[in-house]
């Protein structure tokens, strides 16, 4: 039950994006099925992966009417996947960037694609959990698709050296070199929640991003304690002042240029990142 109990939390989680609220939404659903009659329940997995799944794309709703206030940048809440926990499940935690790129989609054609994408669910099973038929699952999906653009991601020590060679480059000062690790129309995201020191709206272009890494650089992130680790899949350096995760930094990398770099700031979407 315990196993069960994890999947359904990374299916509520890629759905919405917050591990917290996965969290609650798989919590929901238990009580709700020990609520009701269990002998009208054929099949247990079955029914908790409908609810779960139900619930987490009523909350993706709720969470979007209430994201209207949210101060700034709203971004996902990251999960480490390069520890033991994890490595199970691996393969059902969807990158960094395209959890980002599923805030494009409704909550319906997220929860299509995810199943499909992550879950590897047939447009039958995807049809019955969702209570569509299987021609409105084939058409969602291929609006989804349609509509989130990703590109090839180089192996895993591509990723890594590139990161290492950025780290290089701000401790010289180089900013043409650090100029040549940025894709050309680079993209940096902060989410702060209005808790932590954040700037408002993403920042566009090479020469733009260029001077505000070395400028955030200089201000404080070369006095933090940092470590490479994955999150999502993706390469990203966790920075700690007093022993105190303040920044996770996000990487999304195709060939060996960054296309787009997030700061998760937030103090409340920590959750998912090992800390010590």
């Amino acid at each position: 039950m315990q196993e069960l109990r994890h999947s359904l939390t990374l299916y509520a989680y890629n759905i919405l994006g917050s591990y917290e609220e996965a969290k609650d939404v798989v919590q929901d659903a238990y009580l709700k099925m020990v609520q009701a009659d269990q002998s009208a329940i054929r099949d247990l997995k079955l029914y908790m992966i409908r609810m779960v799944i139900n619930l987490a794309i009523d909350q993706k709703r709720r969470q979007q009417k209430l994201r209207e206030g949210y101060p700034g940048q709203w971004l996902p809440e990251p999960i480490m996947t390069e520890t033991p926990e994890s490595s199970i499940h691996k393969k059902e935690i969807l990158s960094y960037s395209l959890m980002v790129l599923l805030e494009k989609l409704d909550p319906k054609q997220r929860a299509v694609f995810i199943l499909k994408e992550a879950f590897d669910y047939d447009h039958d099973d995807i049809a019955n959990v969702l209570g569509i038929t299987v021609e409105n699952s084939r058409k969602i999906l291929s609006r989804a698709r349609t509509d989130l653009k990703t590109s090839a991601t180089p192996d895993k020590k591509v990723q890594r050296d590139l990161v290492l060679q950025y780290m290089q480059v701000l401790e010289q000062r180089d900013l043409q070199a650090l100029e040549k690790l940025l894709n050309h129309d680079i993209s940096v995201v902060s989410d702060g929640g209005g808790k932590a020191t954040a700037f408002m709206n993403p920042v566009h272009g090479i020469r733009s991003v260029t001077a505000l890494l070395q400028g955030l650089y200089n201000k404080g992130y070369n006095k933090a304690h940092s470590k490479l680790a994955w999150v999502n899949h993706q390469p990203a350096l966790l920075y700690y002042h007093d022993d105190q995760l303040i920044t996770v930094q996000i990487f999304a990398v195709s060939e060996r240029h960054f296309d787009n770099i997030f700061y998760i700031r937030n103090p409340d979407k920590m959750g998912g990142v090992k800390k010590d």
